[in-house]
């Protein structure tokens, strides 16, 4: 509670020291104590859909016995008791955060509370124990009080639930992170360690099967923030929420890294279920613009999660933003060779591709277009054409530029190889291929 509230209560029981109807109000909420905390517990019941909805079993006999505590707190402080820190209150709020109950629930609980103590406790005050001018400066030092008692217990409960709820969020996360690491490492689910810990974690422990998944903001520099790279795994999670494999995502070298598993079959006699990786990829695709992602392929076992890794890795360095997800088992054996030769491929290249790349830039991307058209048609013109929605001379036209560039034939099954492999090397933040002179 903080020194603010503390003083304001101080000050309000200050206010009531003497006055002449506080005795009898003593006796009376003593007398039936029993009574106000029913009341509280119906008031609760009625105002509060969320105490009656909950099916956990320790939650209203808990509350009941929360609001009795209240009765017996407010008769210490009447009776002159000082201020103190509430450990009951506190006590409360970390068991309902343990169970994640909703914060603002409890709240609208102390809200209601409020109009019942009001009530008992201003009673007296209002049947005139003393002249009518006196009789109004009571009831307002009662109400100050219940009014000051609310906003301590409702701050109090507030700042220990929050404070709880990050204890026990920042525990669950050093249990994901030593767990994702663990996995990572290519612990065996045999291990009974990991064993142990992915049950806890809620993995299903029997014909898994697992992929991993990397994702990063388009903006690399972005994901150095710590609170906006766990944002995106945050959305990510969410947007993962209602899709059936079980996940554990955590951000992990400045990457969002998920590990999913799903049911690889029913048992030994049923057919294997549909890729893993695959119905993992079509969710990912939901989690919007700013995201690139890199999914690996299927793999049979905890101990191989190192290899699925390197294959998500490797898919997030391939995913941009005309491809923002990218399935490492879907990307074609040139592009992945291209992708781990490197620069050493990139230094190589052709002297010509500098120009090539240039004239591309300045037609508006339709030379490389042209020539992966032709290559998908099975270098057929006519289909190439129709591909492109152009006239079949404008190919023509085309491959002549191509040819005047390049020196290469693009109607020509090894020229047009050639320049298929400069055009997947062409550098997507426009800098020179460090080959072309």
């Amino acid at each position: 509670m903080s020194d603010y509230h503390a003083r304001a209560l101080g000050d309000a029981l200050g206010r009531l020291a003497g006055r002449p109807f506080l005795a009898a109000t003593i006796r009376r909420v003593q007398d039936n104590a029993e009574a106000i905390a029913g009341e509280l517990r119906d008031a609760v019941l009625q105002d509060v859909p969320q105490f009656s909805a909950s099916m956990n079993p320790d939650l209203l006999p808990e509350s009941a016995h929360h609001g009795t505590e209240h009765v017996l707190e407010l008769l210490r402080l009447l009776r002159g008791g000082v201020v103190g820190d509430f450990q009951f209150v506190r006590v409360h709020a970390r068991r309902r955060a343990e169970q994640r109950f909703p914060l603002e629930a409890t709240l609208h609980a102390y809200r209601s509370g409020h109009k019942v103590l009001s009530r008992w406790l201003r009673e007296l005050p209002l049947h005139g124990m003393s002249s009518p001018k006196g009789t109004q400066q009571d009831v307002a030092a009662m109400v100050d009080f219940t009014m000051e008692y609310t906003d301590a217990i409702s701050t109090t409960f507030a700042s220990t639930y929050s404070a709880h709820i990050l204890l026990l969020a920042n525990v669950a996360g050093d249990e994901r992170a030593r767990l994702l690491e663990d996995l990572l490492e290519g612990r065996d689910e045999a291990d009974p360690h990991i064993e142990r810990m992915m049950r806890d974690a809620g993995f299903p422990n029997r014909r898994q099967m697992f992929c991993v998944a990397l994702a990063r903001s388009v903006d690399p520099s972005e994901m150095l923030n710590a609170a906006r790279a766990r944002r995106l795994a945050e959305a990510i999670d969410q947007t993962m929420a209602d899709s059936a494999p079980h996940r554990l995502i955590d951000v992990r070298a400045n990457k969002v890294t998920m590990v999913f598993s799903g049911v690889r079959r029913v048992s030994g006699w049923t057919a294997p279920h549909s890729s893993l990786a695959q119905r993992v990829s079509e969710a990912l695709h939901f989690v919007g613009n700013a995201a690139l992602i890199g999914v690996s392929s299927d793999v049979p076992s905890t101990s191989h999660l190192p290899i699925a890794y390197r294959e998500a890795a490797s898919a997030l360095e391939l995913a941009d933003v005309t491809q923002r997800v990218v399935l490492f088992s879907q990307v074609s054996l040139q592009r992945l060779l291209l992708h781990f030769a490197g620069q050493e491929f990139r230094r190589a290249l052709p002297a010509w591709a500098k120009d090539f790349y240039a004239e591309d830039e300045r037609a508006r991307g339709v030379l490389i277009a042209t020539a992966r058209a032709y290559a998908g048609a099975d270098m057929n013109v006519l289909q190439a054409a129709q591909t492109l929605g152009v006239h079949p001379n404008t190919l023509y036209a085309r491959f002549q530029r191509i040819l005047d560039i390049t020196g290469l034939q693009p109607r020509n099954f090894g020229a047009l190889a050639t320049l298929l492999v400069v055009a997947d090397c062409k550098p997507k933040s426009g800098c020179e291929p460090e080959g072309a002179a």
